[in-house]
């Protein structure tokens, strides 16, 4: 995880049209837990919506063939279930519930050592790339995660 940088993934570890696994591990030390909180640093609820974000967008992009560029636009019935401190790991799981019509909703969960820890359904919009150096960009940063597995 690279926290400032907002890169929540560290590896893809399966990763098909319909469904994905993620691996990702906290930092022990970055600048967010400076505030969150001083002495006692906690993994923000909402980073962890993020790493689900990225996590299922990821699932998105490749099931449209990289030919869309999902925006987060809805997060329904998250639930943050539990504290994640630095240095653990996070697995993530994402399942494709419906992909079309300039939109897709995933089911998101993320767990610590086999132990659920949040989840939401979450829904894109997909748009055309803005700039095709955009694209480049998160195809080779893809390759990279599935690499890193």
């Amino acid at each position: 995880m690279r926290l400032e940088y907002f890169q929540m993934l560290d590896a893809i570890v399966e990763l098909s049209d319909e469904e994905i696994r993620t691996r990702a591990v906290v930092p022990e030390e970055s600048t967010v837990f400076e505030g969150h909180f001083p002495g006692h640093p906690l993994m923000p609820g909402v980073l962890l919506i993020e790493t689900m974000a990225q996590t299922c967008g990821t699932m998105v992009m490749a099931a449209n063939g990289y030919e869309r560029l999902p925006l987060l636009v809805g997060v329904k019935d998250a639930k943050l279930r539990q504290f994640v401190a630095p240095k653990t790991r996070i697995d993530g799981h994402g399942i494709l519930e419906h992909n079309g019509s300039g939109y897709a909703v995933a089911k998101a969960e993320l767990s610590v050592d086999g132990k659920r820890v949040a989840n939401a359904q979450l829904t894109y919009t997909l748009i055309k790339w803005p700039e095709e150096d955009l694209r480049g960009f998160m195809i080779d940063l893809i390759t990279g995660l599935r690499n890193a597995a």
